[in-house]
């Protein structure tokens, strides 16, 4: 059992059950990077500013969502070459602590081996065609009955159509957005929108801005099935699946807007 993001950096960092032992490329970040971006969809009236911070360690790539103005680009490149135990350390920002976690827990299970995981293959094409494959592909892991109320706690809208072409009602949720594409109100509060559902949809930037363990706790309490749609720290999110994750949508970096070649995500269900 997981417990809490603080809880999974602590054994990673003792050692405790399993998940400091030796990484098979070493436990060096050999880079680590910042990096920016911004994309309209076609037709689309909003334009998505994200920003990341990624560590690579051998063969893996750990990743955690930025806020704007949260890290110095340069000071991340200056980490590069420290051991990922020194990156996961409480004197560093949260955001480098939960990419060093995910790139030491994807070092060690890597995700195209793992039995577990789902591959799903996105389609080449537009980043509109991509990102339609890849909200349905992670809205398919929602199981709920058609009328069922579903939080989306980090608002991407093809995601909030995805949903929708389920039957679904969708209740978003999101820290920056106020209206979605078609004019919803969009709360600030991720347990209205919990109390509110039936079940749950966060994304990983949850893990990176600390919200990640209240929406668990929050889901756990209400027996809301949680199902994590992440980018970024997607290794960190599959760490709890069955223990207040029921599904998870991983897709490590370069991430499908990266990229306009087939690219593959992992999908996960808790057993039950």
């Amino acid at each position: 059992m997981s417990g809490t993001v603080a809880d999974l950096l602590d054994r990673a960092l003792t050692g405790g059950g399993g998940i400091g032992a030796a990484l098979p490329d070493g436990d060096t970040a050999t880079s680590v990077f910042w990096l920016g971006h911004g994309t309209r969809l076609a037709g689309g009236p909003v334009t998505y500013r994200n920003h990341y911070v990624l560590v690579r360690c051998g063969r893996a790539f750990g990743a955690a969502s930025v806020r704007s103005g949260e890290l110095d680009p340069v000071a991340c490149q200056d980490l590069s070459g420290r051991p990922l135990t020194e990156l996961m350390a409480p004197d560093q920002p949260c955001p480098v602590r939960i990419a060093a976690l995910d790139a030491r827990l994807a070092a060690a299970r890597p995700f195209a081996t793992d039995p577990a995981a789902e591959r799903v293959e996105l389609p080449a094409g537009t980043p509109e065609t991509r990102a339609l494959a890849r909200d349905a592909a992670v809205a398919g892991l929602v199981d709920v009955p058609a009328g069922a109320r579903v939080a989306l706690i980090g608002v991407v809208n093809p995601l909030v159509a995805a949903i929708r072409a389920r039957g679904a009602q969708c209740l978003p949720c999101d820290l920056d957005l106020r209206r979605t594409q078609w004019g919803d109100p969009v709360s600030d509060s991720a347990d209205e929108v919990i109390d509110a559902a039936d079940a749950a949809v966060a994304t990983g930037m949850t893990l990176a801005n600390a919200t990640f363990d209240p929406i668990v706790a929050r889901c756990r309490e209400r027996g809301v099935p949680l199902t994590v749609y992440a980018q970024t720290g997607a290794a960190v999110a599959r760490a709890f699946l069955g223990d207040g994750v029921s599904a998870l949508s991983a897709e490590p970096f370069p991430f499908s807007q990266f990229s306009a070649d087939p690219t593959a995500l992992y999908r996960y269900r808790a057993e039950r």
